[in-house]
């Protein structure tokens, strides 16, 4: 599968551009700010229906304009499939394939198999749980659409509880029937939700350790934990014992929505005890892993993006993702670098063939 060309119109800080690419790499170079990650988004943004960097819709749309449009060709299986994602301001974003709006944004996720590796990706290890959270649910739904709508019908239904929680507390009453019905309700969907995660993991953690040792020659003991509450009890048995605690808070404080994936370095959280070339390595171990597993389980290389990611790691690891691109591990790749010529002299080694596009 690959991205024939592309279309922006007021995209963030690119009025117009128009662009025809090579089936295997394509690389943009310039100087900082001049919008080599913004195409990359674009094609994020063709993918999942969403902008990687910025999740407020109206603010992908350029300074001083109303509205945006983004339009690529990708060929999957021999078969054209054009996307359309546009938005204008005071309006629903529209996602549009091969002419058809979609009615719900989540039909459309996984149609276009696609892993961003980018320096972004420290807010993994930086920010809370609900960052690695969705990183957790997006891999999954990419191959799973019956997971993704369980995961939208629990989110729903969390937030009729905490309405209903909310109602309790002003108006001084309560009502265990009511609540029941929602807790009944989270309790099958939650554990649905929670056995697709720990399956997911089972499999998935294996192949980032694969990566993990090649990229670092072995050098640390790293692991991804799976932490959730439902490893211990049932939701049921959770809302039972948190009751007062959830009335008193007002909103409902246990079940999947709190569940967590910690990234460890000998047994120790890697945010405070990894060095900055430790995490760096867990964060590439940890999307190449991701790449891996689309493409095993979905049968289809996944595009990939490597935002500014040159200039961000060492030599060996350059070296690491040469050799991959050499072994034709990867299908169509984007890179963003703000050296042409560094970036041309290492895309020449994969022997591959490549377009450099200047900005």
């Amino acid at each position: 599968m690959h991205l024939q060309n592309l279309s922006l119109l007021n995209y963030k800080n690119i009025a117009e551009a128009n662009y025809e690419f090579d089936p295997k790499i394509n690389c943009f170079t310039g100087k900082n700010g001049v919008g080599k990650t913004n195409v990359l988004d674009a094609i994020y943004h063709l993918a999942y229906g969403k902008s990687y960097f910025n999740p407020l819709a109206v603010q992908n749309i350029k300074h001083g304009e109303d509205f945006f449009v983004i339009d690529g060709t990708f060929i999957k299986e021999d078969r054209k499939e054009q996307i359309i994602c546009s938005l204008k301001k005071g309006l629903k974003k529209v996602l549009k394939r091969n002419g058809k709006a979609y009615d719900k944004f989540s039909e459309h996720v996984g149609l276009i198999p696609l892993v961003i590796i980018s320096p972004s990706d420290n807010d993994l290890i930086t920010e809370g749980s609900e960052t690695r959270r969705k990183f957790l649910d997006s891999v999954i739904s990419q191959l799973d659409s019956s997971y993704l709508q369980e995961l939208i019908n629990y989110q729903k239904v969390v937030a009729q509880r905490n309405a209903l929680l909310k109602y309790f507390a002003l108006n001084h009453t309560f009502d265990n029937d009511t609540l029941l019905v929602y807790n009944d309700q989270l309790n099958t969907m939650g554990q649905i939700i929670f056995e697709k995660r720990r399956n997911f993991l089972a499999d998935f953690v294996p192949i980032f350790n694969k990566h993990h040792e090649t990229i670092t020659g072995s050098a640390d003991n790293v692991d991804l934990v799976y932490d959730s509450q439902l490893k211990e009890k049932s939701l049921a048995e959770l809302f039972t014992e948190n009751l007062q605690r959830d009335r008193v808070l007002q909103y409902t404080s246990v079940g999947i929505h709190k569940d967590d994936l910690l990234f460890e370095i000998e047994g120790h959280p890697i945010k405070k005890f990894g060095s900055q070339g430790q995490q760096k390595s867990f964060l590439i171990a940890l999307k190449l892993a991701q790449f891996e597993f689309i493409k095993k389980q979905g049968g289809v290389l996944p595009i990939l993006l490597f935002d500014d990611v040159f200039d961000k790691l060492d030599e060996s690891r350059v070296e690491k993702i040469v050799q991959m691109i050499n072994d034709k591990v990867f299908g169509q790749i984007f890179i963003s670098d703000t050296h042409a010529e560094r970036t041309e002299s290492i895309i020449k080694t994969t022997h591959q063939s490549y377009s450099i596009f200047r900005m």
